[in-house]
This record gives C-alpha cells, sequence and structure tokens, in this order.
C-alpha cells in the first residue's frame, strides 16, 4: 500500500511540476532540430585556438583547486563545532551551522558579482564566491560525518585518558576521511563546472573562452573547449577514485 501511495505521489509530483513548466504532449519533440543543429554548426572542430584553450582549461583547474581546498581547510575544523556529538555547546553549535547555512545560501555567481565592484574582473572575484559557499558545503558534509561516526573508536581513545582533541585525532579524523576525501572531489568537479558559468562575469578561464565563442555564434571553437571540459571532468573523477582507492 505504502509503495503504491508512493508511486501515485511520484507522479502527481511529475504532473504538477511538468505544467508550471509548461510541459505539453509532444514537447520533447523539436529535439532532433537541436541534434541537426549541432551536426550541422558544430563540426568539424575549430583548433586554431588550441594554446589558448588549453591555457584557459589550466587556469580553470587552478581556480578551482585552490578555491576548494582553501574551503576545505577552513572549513574542516569548523566543522566539528557543528557536529553534535563532539561540541560542548549548544549555542555554539547552532552559532557555527548558522554561518554554514548562510555561506550556502548564497549562491557563487551572486557572491562574484559581490566581489567584482572591489577585487575587479579577474578570478579572485570567482575564488572568493567559491571558498565562500564551499565553507558551507564542506561544513555540512563533513558536520554530519563526524555525527555518523563510530562511537566506540572514540569510547576506546577516552578510556585512555584521551583529550578532546584525542578524540577527534584518532576515534574521528581516520573514520571519516575516505568520505571526506570522495566528498572533496566531488566539489572540486562542481566547481570546475561553477567557474565555467562564472566566466559569464569575467572569471577567466575556459568559461570565459566559452561564453565569447557562443557570443559570436563560434560553434566549431565551441565544440573543442566542450570537450577539454569533458576531459578535465573525466581526468579529475578518476583521480579522485585513485586516491580513495589508495586511502581506504
Amino acid at each position: 500500500m505504502k509503495k503504491a501511495a508512493v508511486a501515485i505521489l511520484v507522479v502527481v509530483l511529475l504532473l504538477w511540476s511538468g505544467a508550471g513548466v509548461s510541459l505539453k504532449e509532444g514537447s520533447f519533440g523539436d529535439l532532433g532540430n537541436t541534434f541537426r543543429f549541432i551536426a550541422e554548426h558544430w563540426f568539424p572542430m575549430d583548433l586554431t585556438d588550441w594554446r589558448a584553450a588549453l591555457k584557459a582549461m589550466i587556469d580553470t583547474l587552478e581556480i578551482a583547486v585552490f578555491s576548494t581546498l582553501a574551503a576545505l581547510l577552513i572549513a574542516f575544523p569548523l566543522s566539528f563545532l557543528a557536529a553534535r556529538n563532539w561540541v560542548p555547546y549548544r549555542w555554539l553549535y547552532d552559532f557555527t551551522r548558522f554561518l554554514f547555512n548562510l555561506f550556502r545560501s548564497v549562491p557563487e555567481l551572486v557572491l562574484a558579482l559581490v566581489f567584482i565592484p572591489t577585487l575587479g574582473l579577474g578570478p579572485m572575484p570567482a575564488v572568493m564566491a567559491l571558498i565562500i559557499h564551499n565553507i558551507g558545503v564542506f561544513g555540512k558534509l563533513i558536520s554530519e560525518t563526524i555525527e555518523a561516526t563510530d562511537d566506540g573508536p572514540q569510547e576506546a581513545v577516552k578510556a585512555v585518558g584521551g583529550t578532546r582533541l584525542l578524540v577527534a585525532l584518532y576515534g574521528i579524523i581516520p573514520q571519516m576521511l575516505p568520505l571526506v576525501l570522495s566528498q572533496y572531489f566531488y566539489r572540486l568537479e562542481v566547481a570546475i563546472r561553477t567557474t565555467l558559468i562564472l566566466g559569464i562575469v569575467g572569471a577567466g578561464g575556459i568559461g570565459q573562452m566559452l561564453y565569447n565563442d557562443f557570443k559570436q555564434f563560434m560553434y566549431q571553437k565551441v565544440t573543442f573547449e566542450v570537450l577539454l571540459i569533458m576531459a578535465l571532468i573525466t581526468a579529475v573523477d578518476y583521480l579522485g577514485a585513485l586516491i580513495r582507492k589508495r586511502v581506504m
């Protein structure tokens, strides 16, 4: 009975949300035109600016890596203050959770626009926007990981007279490290994609090249840039899987 109710609820939600986006019968019928447009205008690839595209791809990766690493280093210790099973004071828990909620509630694009008047165009507004947003995201993910850790190793450290710091170092962190690594590499992928969007507001990188070429209808150059982005995301995914395998 419950499964049937869930199925009905899913169908109702689909119909309701579909009506909200003006989805009608045959709404996907024009997708064939999109595929024809890509086939006719996106190929063959234009490799004229391949050196500039590779440099822009590296710039994008540098922005994403720096911002996510900085956010992780800041959020990691603060996450203990947002974990109910570790923080000693409820007010400190509530305050830290509020900060994390505040930081991740503002989209990166909005944060970048806030920083542009003072930091100017370029990668710095994107870096600051990604750091602030990812502090909120990492804070939530890591604090919930801390709360889900097994009490056994923590009790063992306490039993031999371990302080709260030692409980964190030997009873919590070894359990959560593989999950934190998994979370980091996922957020790195998200940061790369977000950096592409921030290229619209002058953050640089391959996102800005992509935006400029789209505006000038240079779709054959866009093809190569999209392939570079796909290769970058795939490489990050495989690297993350390799590192997690060695850690675990």
